[in-house]
């Protein structure tokens, strides 16, 4: 099976195409965001508040990329563990967030907000940062610059590969793995 090209921002009708196991090449914008920034970004939703930028749509990256090389836009940028965002995720896909990508298992309720709000979890391959990183071809610091690597940045990608981990169809693709590998 071939990759499947995707372009930001995403809508409904790409979410249910997708489906767990599926190799993913995405195409325009990411927004990177890790536990500090999601807190700040719920606590403007708490309050009414403008976010910094339109989560509709959008794809967040679990990244604290390293700075840039020069004539480079960006640093390594691996996959973060995603548990320490399921506490914000929800109210971040009720709010319009239609993909993540990070590593690791979800909870049970970031599980069900993907099914309630047709969201797609995504993961791409950790230790590979240097590698993924050719794939982002424009990085620009969006909100809370004081959080150094951990700022929100507005990422211009080409073909990043990603693997769709959780879809809207309850699939799941680490039980998947455990089960096809598992010994009777």
């Amino acid at each position: 099976m071939g990759e499947i090209h995707i372009t930001t921002p995403l809508g409904d009708d790409v979410i249910s195409s997708l489906r767990s196991g599926d190799r993913v090449l995405i195409d325009g914008t990411l927004f990177t965001a890790r536990d500090a920034a999601h807190k700040r970004l719920v606590e403007l939703i708490d309050r009414g508040e403008q976010l910094p930028f339109d989560l509709k749509g959008q794809i967040v990256y679990y990244v604290g990329p390293t700075p840039a090389r020069p004539g480079r836009p960006i640093g390594s940028a691996g996959p973060t563990t995603s548990f320490r965002m399921d506490a914000y995720a929800p109210k971040l896909m009720e709010h319009g967030l239609k993909g993540m990508i990070g590593k690791g298992a979800r909870s049970k309720e970031v599980l069900e907000a993907i099914r309630r709000f047709k969201c797609i979890y995504f993961t791409t391959v950790g230790g590979a940062g240097a590698l993924i990183a050719r794939r982002i071809i424009g990085s620009e610091i969006v909100a809370y610059e004081d959080l150094g690597a951990e700022a929100v940045r507005k990422l211009t990608v080409e073909n990043f590969p990603v693997f769709v981990v959780n879809d809207i169809h309850a699939n799941d693709l680490y039980e998947e793995g455990v089960r096809k590998y598992a010994r009777t």
